[in-house]
């Protein structure tokens, strides 16, 4: 009975633990997805955003009308003092109550105004989608710096497994140089060298958990969480090998970088137009009820009272400013063109860093075949070269020189492994077809 308590108990704590390990993998989409949810400054343009939508409305660029309620209560103490023709209507009292009580419910709307209006709200919707492309763009570039920070840890986290391979080898080096120095055969030289050998590559595995530790608080910090999280990295480093610079380069048209240049003109056009509007005549229409009574405890009128609506209309035409208007629509057209040279500029550099990134894509892609069979055929140089030392038949400096080549060759593919992998995301990035 206490057997089977035992085994059950067993079971549970190892489900346990590999329930726990299980929550503690990181994917790169879950990386992704956190920085996205948590980034302060998405969060920032979102803000914006919802300002810009709040800001989209024809009340906001003056098309709706406006609605004004007013009321005044007056209460006055006086001396009156009146004297009239017949002596027996003259009035003198002193502390005479008095009220007077205005009231009115007006609107004015305005009915022309040389299509500003109009003008406006189409501007307040450019900047909409102008800030809805900044988004995209904030998006875009968080999530490329957050996979390019996973895929740096896993580039650090194979540099420490090559480094702690090549440890393998060394001790493998001092037990056997141990060995036969108990029997004679080797000297106290041969002992100390590879024991330095091996307290160097200990160091340099030190120093590399320090690197993997700063590049993981780095990926944290892009994702909004604590530093000394512990997450275990489940992706590898897989480069999509398809891509070609036509397929890119028509895809980066869609950019919401060129999105957002775009609607930076059409928003300098839009205020062409309000600034125009400027120079023709406003029709307004204004309408309400008004009341106002006048109430007084003596004196000639005891009671006086007037209340009814009103209807009438405002024009107003401008004749003369100093030649403000033209100015500032002089300026209004200079803008525009200030936003179409921005909009080439922004063009020109997306090209440019697609082309150059495209460059580095092939390149490394080119050099991987070979590093690969430079990494294999090192891995098998050292296990030969270790065979043949463990017979005698290769020297310490042998085996350190195999231990180099193969530490060489691993960084060399590793890097070069990263470094296609980032000229692929960056592409992804630039031509909007950002993925994971």
């Amino acid at each position: 009975m206490q057997k089977n308590s035992f085994i059950v108990l067993l079971f549970v704590l190892l489900f346990s633990q590999e329930k726990i390990a299980a929550q503690n993998n990181l994917s790169l989409k879950e990386a992704v997805t956190i920085a996205i949810q948590n980034s302060y400054d998405i969060k920032l343009v979102e803000n914006a955003l919802s300002i810009a939508q709040n800001n989209n409305n024809y009340g906001v660029a003056g098309g709706l009308p406006t609605v004004t309620a007013t009321g005044t209560n007056n209460n006055t103490l006086t001396t009156i003092n009146q004297t009239f023709p017949d002596p027996s209507r003259n009035t003198t009292r002193s502390g005479v109550d008095g009220t007077t009580l205005n009231g009115g419910l007006s609107a004015t709307m305005i009915l022309f105004n040389g299509y500003r209006i109009a003008a406006t709200k189409d501007r307040l919707e450019s900047i909409q989608k102008q800030t809805e492309a900044a988004l995209q763009v904030q998006m875009l570039n968080t999530s490329s710096i957050v996979m390019q920070q996973y895929y740096n840890v896993i580039r650090q986290v194979a540099f420490l497994k090559t480094i702690e391979k090549s440890i393998e080898a060394s001790e493998q080096r001092v037990a056997i140089v141990k060995t036969r120095q108990e029997i004679g055969v080797a000297n106290q030289a041969d002992l100390l060298q590879s024991s330095l050998d091996l307290n160097a590559l200990l160091q340099a595995k030190q120093n590399q958990l320090l690197v993997l530790d700063q590049v993981k608080a780095d990926l944290y910090n892009s994702m909004v969480v604590p530093a000394n999280s512990n997450y275990n990295f489940t992706d590898s480093i897989q480069v999509d090998q398809k891509l070609l610079l036509s397929d890119v380069e028509s895809k980066m048209k869609a950019h919401p970088l060129l999105q957002s240049a775009q609607q930076l003109i059409n928003v300098n056009q839009f205020l062409e137009k309000e600034t125009k509007a400027l120079m023709y005549p406003t029709l307004r229409a204004n309408s309400g009820f008004n009341y106002n009574s006048n109430k007084s405890a003596a004196g000639f009128i005891l009671l006086n009272e007037s209340y009814g609506p009103f209807l009438g209309f405002n024009l107003s035409i401008p004749i003369y400013a100093g030649t403000a208007s033209k100015r500032a629509y002089k300026n209004a057209q200079i803008n525009t063109v200030s936003a179409k040279i921005q909009f080439d500029n922004t063009a020109q550099n997306l090209s440019t860093e697609l082309f150059k990134t495209y460059q580095n894509y092939q390149n490394s892609l080119k050099q991987t075949p070979t590093e690969i069979q430079n990494y294999e055929m090192s891995d098998a140089l050292l296990t030969l070269v270790m065979e043949k030392f463990k017979l005698g038949q290769a020297t310490i400096v042998d085996v350190k020189q195999a231990q180099q080549s193969f530490e060489t060759a691993g960084f060399r593919l590793t890097s070069l492994r990263f470094s296609a992998k980032i000229a692929e995301i960056e592409l992804k990035r630039l031509s909007n077809q950002l993925n994971f």
